[in-house]
C-alpha cells in the first residue's frame, strides 16, 4: 500500500518516500513532509548545483551550503539556481 503525505513543497497529497533519506531528525522530517516527487526533483536540482558551483562533498562548508539550499527548496523560499543552465529541448 502506498503511503501518502501532504507535501511541503507542492502543497498537495502525494506519494511519500519509502524510508527516510538519511538518519536523524532531519531525515524523519523529510520522510513525514516531503513527497517522493519533490525528493526526486530536489536530487536533480542538487546535482545541477554541485556541478555548476563545483561543490566538493568532502568539504564541510559545501555540504552545509547544500543543506541550507535543500531547506529553502522544500520550504518554498528563494533557493539557488544553476546559472546559465538551459534544459535540453525535446
Amino acid at each position: 500500500m502506498t503511503r501518502t503525505i501532504m507535501c511541503r513543497k507542492y502543497k498537495e497529497e502525494l506519494e511519500g518516500l519509502e524510508r527516510p533519506p538519511f538518519p536523524g531528525a532531519k531525515g524523519e522530517d523529510i520522510f513525514d513532509h516531503v513527497s517522493a516527487k519533490a525528493w526526486a526533483d530536489w536530487q536533480k536540482h542538487q546535482t545541477l548545483l554541485i556541478n555548476e558551483k563545483r561543490l566538493n562533498m568532502m568539504n564541510a562548508e559545501d555540504r552545509k551550503y547544500l543543506q541550507g539550499e535543500m531547506d529553502k527548496y522544500f520550504s518554498g523560499e528563494d533557493y539557488a539556481k544553476a546559472e546559465g543552465y538551459v534544459p535540453p529541448s525535446e
